[in-house]
């Protein structure tokens, strides 16, 4: 997996998120939040914490982020900063950003002043986003619980042209396989006698830690 560089900025519930998530995954991760006691709360869950208003163009450039792949605009609810950060973002020469908005408007705006992709927290979780950042198999992740998740992940190569008998995926993975995607098709509750074959999509629940080692980074 080629390890990545990303700066979250601003560390509410889907900043938060974002972070520990992407962390989880195995990347470099920057969480930035003018707020200190939500610092300190992740510090240990993300490679570094920093305190800093980064509305202030001096601020963000003295964290050196404009070395990194990837921006997080976690600022929803104060539109004009959340607009503010993402135009210094692109300006001081972030390859991608990503930004959070509240309506609509707000994610017209975002994408006029240069962000490559705006979501919708209501629509989108951390994790979902976390995974889509880093083009992973796994294209869609709902968080059941604390410890469980559904996931849609793409067949890995081992999986391919073997019956779901055959690869035993709750004994060997820790998953189960609630359904089979392909094309247009879907499979609920697929026989023992189902053969996985390229390009089919496994819909799996199981643990967190479990489905995580199943995820393959593209690029």
């Amino acid at each position: 997996m080629k390890k990545k560089q990303f700066v979250v900025i601003g560390l509410g519930r889907f900043g938060t998120s974002v972070a520990e998530t992407l962390y989880k995954l195995g990347h470099d991760v920057l969480a930035v939040d003018a707020n200190e006691e939500k610092v300190h709360d992740i510090a240990e869950y993300v490679t570094h914490a920093i305190q800093a208003d980064v509305t202030d163009e001096e601020n963000l450039k003295s964290l050196g982020v404009n070395n990194f792949d990837v921006a997080v605009i976690g600022i929803g609810v104060d539109m004009q900063d959340s607009i503010m950060i993402t135009l210094l973002a692109k300006e001081i020469g972030i390859k991608y950003v990503i930004a959070k908005a509240n309506s609509e408007l707000h994610a017209k705006i975002l994408y006029k002043i240069g962000a490559d992709k705006v979501v919708f927290p209501e629509r989108d979780t951390g994790v979902r986003v976390a995974h889509d950042i880093v083009g992973s198999n796994i294209l869609d992740y709902i968080e059941l619980s604390s410890e469980y998740s559904l996931a849609e992940i793409v067949a890995i190569d081992e999986w391919h042209d073997k019956t779901l008998g055959q690869l035993n995926m709750r004994a060997k993975y820790g998953i189960n396989v609630v359904a089979v995607k392909r094309q247009d098709d879907i499979d609920v509750v697929p026989s023992s006698e189902y053969k996985i074959i390229k390009g089919d999509i496994v819909v799996a629940i199981g643990k967190y830690k479990n489905i995580n080692k199943l995820e393959i980074i593209k690029g």
